[in-house]
């Protein structure tokens, strides 16, 4: 579908801000929660011939909903003395350091002791880039323990005529390199600086590939050959890596008087949406954090089993996560966590998710009931959430205050409608002012 479908879809939504339904708060009057019901007039339902492709393509995979089998999500909101979770406090001071313990034992891993030092140099500078539109730097982030380092080279665009100090999207890019060429000789909607650009964001990206190889080779190679002594069930996997490495281009960011360091959004697409999604979790800095098709391990429920399931991400990317995660391959009923707490985790800062339709095996509804099931937390704070368990509609972005979702046409991909949504949230929160 073109983007200028997408766009003819999207005014036909009632209410809307920049395209997005704005609905209101889990614990509003019923009034309010017919009215959700009114302007959330669709719901997102499987294609019949995506799933029939998908089906010949995997027999043996679930992509059905009726076979989804019953579940009970792990509690948010009961501490493990058994305490009621009431306050956005008691969520900071207690329930929230336990969740976020539970993630790293049992799923992404433990962060070793940190390095002896990191240095950050500008490597190149432009100030015409882009047709004179923006500045262009290159910074080299090299990473020293003893005599061994490693280096993440950051490349960023900055917008010439928007006020400084200006937000940033930081892509953590697994794709090609060429998605990312600094000389945009080789353009590509996957990191597009110019519509970013365009709209007075700045856009910078690092290859993750940077900080660790994507392929099992005994995590002797990367950041693990430097920081690791000794590994255990919950030494970190190669996704906290990257999201180690994304902490590290916010350290510049803070460094950089021509970026607004509280306004930077994170955000990965597949693997890398993963790997925002724990950035985001991990470190607090991160002003909003964006999941775009990030699937098992990252926005969707393990409990629904729909599409791709832990046993199998553990089988085809061992070195993505801890070894103890690999415990609960078919048992993901005796997970100590589910993915709605992932994404509690960022509260009360605002989250995007972000699905396709083709994207069966990432499991598009449960990437979406993840946030509708987070907005436990974010009620907490008094924060508008998603009312209603279903998906909208195909091509229907939805925001309720700092929680915003669309599923999207089209296949497994970051796309420059996906971009746009992204864009058009940093305005709604003010990002631009």
């Amino acid at each position: 579908m073109s983007v200028s479908r997408h766009f003819s879809l999207l005014l036909v939504c009632s209410v809307c801000f920049g395209g997005f339904v704005a609905i209101g708060c889990r614990t509003v009057p019923q009034e309010r929660a017919d009215k959700q019901t009114r302007e959330w007039s669709t719901h997102w339902q499987v294609d019949s011939a995506v799933l029939a492709a998908r089906e010949q393509q995997r027999p043996e995979v679930n992509y059905r909903e009726e076979l989804v089998p019953a579940y009970q999500l792990p509690e948010l909101l009961i501490a493990k003395d058994g305490r009621a979770i009431t306050t956005s406090s008691d969520w900071e001071n207690t329930r929230r350091p336990e969740v976020l313990n539970l993630f790293a034992e049992s799923v992404y891993g433990e962060v070793p002791d940190p390095p002896d030092s990191i240095t950050f140099n500008l490597a190149a500078l432009d100030t015409t880039a882009l047709d004179g539109t923006s500045t262009m730097k290159q910074i080299d982030i090299t990473v020293w323990k003893m005599n061994e380092s490693l280096t993440i080279h950051l490349t960023l665009f900055l917008p010439n005529a928007a006020r400084k100090p200006v937000p940033v999207f930081l892509l953590l890019n697994n794709r090609a390199p060429e998605n990312m060429d600094p000389t945009r000789q080789v353009k590509s909607d996957f990191w597009p600086a110019e519509a970013v650009v365009g709209r007075e964001y700045g856009i910078a990206g690092f290859q993750v590939s940077d900080l660790d190889p994507d392929h099992h080779e005994g995590f002797n190679n990367g950041i693990h050959g430097i920081l690791d002594e000794t590994r255990t069930g919950e030494s970190w996997g190669t996704l906290a890596a990257w999201a180690w490495g994304a902490s590290r281009a916010m350290d510049y960011f803070e460094r950089d008087r021509d970026i607004d360091a509280a306004r930077v959004a994170v955000i990965g697409h597949s693997r890398g949406g993963k790997t925002a999604l724990w950035a985001g979790a991990s470190d607090p800095r991160f002003g909003l954090v964006i999941s775009n098709n990030s699937g098992a391990g990252g926005a969707a429920l393990s409990r629904r089993r729909f599409g791709e399931k832990v046993a199998r991400i553990n089988s085809a990317f061992p070195h993505w996560f801890c070894e103890n995660f690999k415990s609960y391959n078919d048992r993901e009923d005796d997970l100590p966590v589910d993915q709605h707490m992932l994404l509690a985790l960022i509260a009360p800062r605002p989250v995007y998710v972000a699905s396709s339709n083709e994207d069966l095996w990432a499991d598009p509804k449960g990437e979406y009931l993840s946030l509708y099931h987070a907005g436990e937390v974010y009620a907490l704070y008094d924060l508008p959430v998603f009312t209603d368990s279903l998906p909208p509609g195909l091509d229907m972005p939805v925001q309720s205050g700092n929680m915003a979702y669309h599923i999207r046409s089209g296949k497994h991909d970051l796309t420059l409608f996906d971009w746009l949504q992204y864009m058009s949230v940093a305005d709604r929160l003010g990002w631009r002012e």
